[in-house]
């Protein structure tokens, strides 16, 4: 079903081969984002390269939202923003930056890995896919990148029970998620943007331009 040939640096994980066949029977084809996108974060954003890594729920559960990557929506959608619309309100109120492309590909060109904590929903199911095996994935994604302190954005409560993971030399901002149902419980006011970016530039890193590209 997945085409792992784009991993590059993660494909090493031994989730690749020890715990992806038997969570990959667990499916069909009728997932979002569709399986050649599963893996869309990790193969746009390298180990290497990533200084930010954005943690989120579930990808979108509506046809044509789900991109791959946390929270990104095609440019070409055309529906409802719902959490990014809410990201996208953050950002102005943060830096002063009004955002209209959806699409979030520059940000992980940048080096901000967007990585949910299950890659893969049915259609119209929220969590449907939340408890079939997603999270040895992020287990080792995140043990990877302990090599080097960077900065980490935990959105929603699946997102912040990883923070006990990363070590204290890390930036760590946890958050209430971006959702319509839960974004005034601590998500607006919590100025993320502005505070990845001055952590970024006190530890010799490149600012990231949330901006449109």
């Amino acid at each position: 079903m997945f085409d792992l040939a784009r991993l590059g640096g993660w494909a090493a994980l031994p989730f690749f081969t020890d715990d992806l066949p038997t969570l990959e029977a667990q499916l069909d084809n009728d997932i979002l984002p569709p399986p050649h996108l599963t893996f869309a974060a990790l193969e746009r954003c390298q180990p290497d390269d990533t200084t930010v890594v954005i943690i989120g729920q579930d990808p979108y559960h509506t046809l044509g939202k789900a991109d791959g990557l946390a929270f990104s929506i095609p440019d070409d959608f055309g529906g409802k923003l719902d959490s990014l619309g809410n990201i996208f309100k953050e950002l102005e109120a943060d830096i002063g930056t009004l955002r209209t492309h959806t699409a979030l590909h520059d940000w992980a060109d940048q080096g901000v890995l967007l990585l949910n904590t299950a890659l893969s929903v049915p259609p119209g199911q929220p969590k449907g896919h939340a408890r079939i095996g997603w999270t040895r994935l992020v287990d080792q994604v995140l043990d990877q990148l302990a090599d080097r302190p960077r900065a980490y954005l935990l959105w929603g409560g699946p997102a912040r029970a990883y923070a006990r993971k990363i070590g204290p030399d890390n930036l760590v901002l946890t958050a209430a998620h971006p959702s319509p149902l839960s974004c005034y419980r601590g998500f607006f006011g919590s100025r993320p943007f502005s505070k990845v970016n001055q952590w970024l530039i006190d530890h010799g890193e490149k600012p990231i331009n949330w901006a449109d590209p």
